[in-house]
């Protein structure tokens, strides 16, 4: 965590302290690739140490197809699911309509409770009113920190990525950055936009949001590279994903630049790429901590009448900062596809 910034210390010590002593015991489990939208049940998750009755919760997503990322969310949900007797059910869609649908399928299928994303909040309103009418217990993870509560969330699990961004602005200052641009890789998505404007309002420097088609990585590498074949002054790439920062660490090399790269989120193949000096940094929110919360709280709330924050506050899994001086300590949780 970035020390520099006392105010997010303090709104964070809290929920920390509650989110690991929620996630004493965790059991391993597989992912499958990632970007299918179709519902599919969590196959190979056996039933856990609960004696609880089953219960059958909904984890839906705005995974684009083939990000990774949500691979390290559905591995702790699947862990928590088989710990406390879940029959986890994940589907996913990175259409915000395509992803109201999938929640009323769940609302359909009487689950027992559901876990969504909210990068796109407006579009989930209207369905998430239909599923706390119809009883339904819903939490929100990784994206919608601003909006989960207007949306009559139980409770939340994730990243304030505005804070985040801050912290990424002042660690810029701190390099001596003096210009850099932002890579913004789905437009609409709030989430990265808090992003960007949070770099941008701690950051000394000069900084511009550049747009790319985030499902198109040929696309992705033309961009940025002709950017900084264009702009030599430019001295940091921040990207919002793992794998538009390898990407973008192909531009760098490709226009000739000197310039850094700063990434929001981790992977095993990012973890190897801080090793080698290719990327500078990352911030790091804790996807598979995300997903795994989600799925424990709904267990405590129907079982035990518990609200993690207290059903007031978020319970933040991040931001924290890993580069050279610690990535040795994660890159063997990211060989696992845990971090």
């Amino acid at each position: 965590m970035d020390s520099s910034s006392p105010s997010r210390s303090r709104r964070i010590a809290p929920v920390v302290a509650m989110a690991a002593a929620v996630a004493l015991t965790l059991a391993g489990c597989s992912s499958s690739s990632g970007g299918k939208k179709s519902e599919e049940s969590a196959g190979g998750a056996s039933a856990g140490k609960a004696s609880t009755p089953q219960m059958t919760v909904a984890l839906v997503t705005h995974q684009s197809p083939g990000d990774t990322f949500w691979d390290i969310v559905r591995k702790g949900a699947e862990a928590a699911a088989a710990k406390d007797n879940v029959k986890l059910v994940y589907s996913a869609d990175p259409s915000a309509g395509g992803q109201a649908n999938l929640v009323q399928n769940a609302i359909d299928q009487k689950v027992d409770g559901i876990a969504v994303t909210l990068a796109k909040p407006d579009a989930l309103k209207d369905v998430i009113a239909k599923a706390t009418a119809a009883k339904i217990p819903v939490v929100g993870l990784n994206s919608g920190v601003s909006e989960w509560k207007k949306l009559g969330l139980l409770e939340f699990f994730g990243q304030d990525e505005t804070v985040a961004g801050e912290a990424l602005g002042n660690k810029l200052n701190s390099l001596g950055s003096k210009k850099a641009v932002c890579v913004i890789q789905e437009q609409g998505n709030i989430g990265l936009t808090q992003r960007c404007d949070g770099v941008k309002k701690t950051f000394s420097g000069s900084i511009e949001n550049l747009y790319v088609n985030g499902t198109d990585m040929p696309s992705v590498k033309s961009t940025i590279t002709a950017k900084l074949s264009q702009d030599k002054a430019v001295d940091h790439v921040v990207t919002l994903g793992a794998p538009i920062a390898l990407t973008a660490a192909q531009s760098v090399s490709d226009a000739g630049s000197k310039a850094k790269i700063a990434t929001f989120d981790l992977n095993k193949d990012l973890t190897g790429a801080i090793s080698k000096g290719t990327v500078e940094l990352a911030v790091d929110q804790q996807p598979y901590l995300q997903g795994y919360l989600a799925i424990d709280s709904l267990w405590l709330y129907k079982n035990n009448g518990n609200y993690m924050g207290g059903g007031e506050q978020p319970v933040l899994t991040g931001p924290a900062f890993v580069d050279k001086s610690n990535v040795d300590a994660v890159a063997a949780y990211a060989a696992k596809g845990t971090r």
